[in-house]
């Protein structure tokens, strides 16, 4: 039950079949001519950089994730901070039961 199943392996036939060897075309291609070099300026690397642009429904998009975001945060602090008072709340209902248990029993002697 415990041991590993190992494959069994087929019986070799001593037949092998060489595998389908496709002849290839050989096509030179001339190489593309280096880009000029940039022209050294001052301007900052972030020209180069490809502008990101916002369309209204991306935009709306954005609005709704960051709504939906922040809803789901707000409901999960409001439970944690539930929960701790609800905590707190049983343990001071403890307390006053064995507090008032022992000022019983002090009464009674």
């Amino acid at each position: 039950m415990f041991r590993p199943k190992i494959p069994t392996m087929p019986t070799p036939t001593g037949i092998v079949t060489p595998p389908a060897v496709e002849p290839t075309a050989i096509v030179q291609h001339t190489p593309a001519p280096a880009p000029a070099p940039a022209p050294v300026s001052d301007a900052p690397a972030a020209w180069a950089r490809p502008t990101v642009q916002l369309t209204p429904g991306t935009a709306l998009a954005l609005v709704g994730g960051g709504t939906a975001v922040v809803l789901v945060v707000g409901a999960v602090l409001v439970s944690m901070l539930l929960a701790a008072a609800v905590t707190a709340a049983s343990v001071a209902v403890c307390a006053l039961v064995v507090r008032s248990l022992i000022a019983s029993e002090h009464k009674r002697r």
